[in-house]
């Protein structure tokens, strides 16, 4: 089911391309206006501000790991687009770090980026946008991109699965803070989606072992996560405030 148009003004962080550009798309094609966040990747950021459909979008940049760089990009966006009404965390990091063959300073290293990025970045983030909406007064949504790995386990990828773990449990908290101002919070869970970065896993020896992990023989695409993403941001998806949604083509089933 399609939301209806509305022109609601959306900030989606990480959006240089893969899932970001994925999701800006999807919310430009409905009618939003897009602000499109990007850490370090300007010129691939153009890119996807260039395919979005529509007018009235507009690129911001800045660092999400430093306090300060995140308010400036929710100011910049909120100056960009007049406000902001939906917020999509999807900024993180994700770089391998196996216990057995990574050094202490290496290890504290990933845990720190892992944290600072995924986890307080999108913290922040929250918290400046769900302000910034419960002055407007007329709600709002925030959808985070958490991971399957937070159930599934991560051995290569520890902080990550552990930082997206709390980012569930962060949405989880939210919603029910955030509630009586009509902000709905959700996140999706996904299992492994089809982007330029896994490309070459996808394309190599281990590609068909990956697919394999989904009785359905192959993995998602972006675009069917950026469909789910643009539904819990919806007015109808009110309900599901609070939920962790499962999109891993039934690779992993939690109990």
């Amino acid at each position: 089911m399609k939301p209806p148009v509305t022109g609601r003004r959306v900030l989606v962080s990480g959006a240089s391309r893969g899932l970001g550009r994925a999701v800006c798309r999807a919310f430009a094609a409905n009618g939003d206006r897009v602000a499109v966040h990007y850490g370090s990747r300007e010129d691939e950021a153009r890119v996807t501000l260039e395919s979005l459909e529509g007018e009235g979008h507009g690129l911001v940049g800045g660092d999400l790991a430093d306090p300060a760089g995140a308010a400036a990009v929710e100011s910049a966006a909120a100056e960009l687009l007049g406000g902001i009404d939906v917020l999509v965390n999807n900024a993180a990091v994700n770089v391998a770090h196996p216990l057995a063959e990574t050094s202490y300073e290496e290890w504290v290293d990933a845990w720190q980026r892992h944290v600072a990025v995924n986890l307080l970045g999108t913290s922040n983030l929250s918290y400046l946008a769900a302000r910034r909406m419960i002055g407007q007064g007329t709600g709002g949504r925030i959808v985070n991109i958490g991971s399957r790995g937070a159930f599934k386990g991560e051995p290569d990828h520890p902080a990550y699965g552990a930082t997206k773990a709390a980012v569930h449990a962060l949405g989880q908290s939210l919603a029910v803070s955030l509630a009586p101002h009509g902000i709905g919070v959700a996140s999706v869970a996904p299992g492994f989606f089809d982007t330029e970065r896994v490309a070459p896993r996808l394309g190599g020896a281990e590609g068909d072992a990956i697919r394999a992990q989904s009785p359905f023989g192959r993995v998602a695409s972006a675009q069917e996560v950026a469909s789910a993403v643009l539904w819990l941001a919806s007015p109808e998806a009110e309900w599901a405030s609070g939920a962790v949604l499962d999109l891993n083509g039934a690779s992993y089933l939690r109990t």
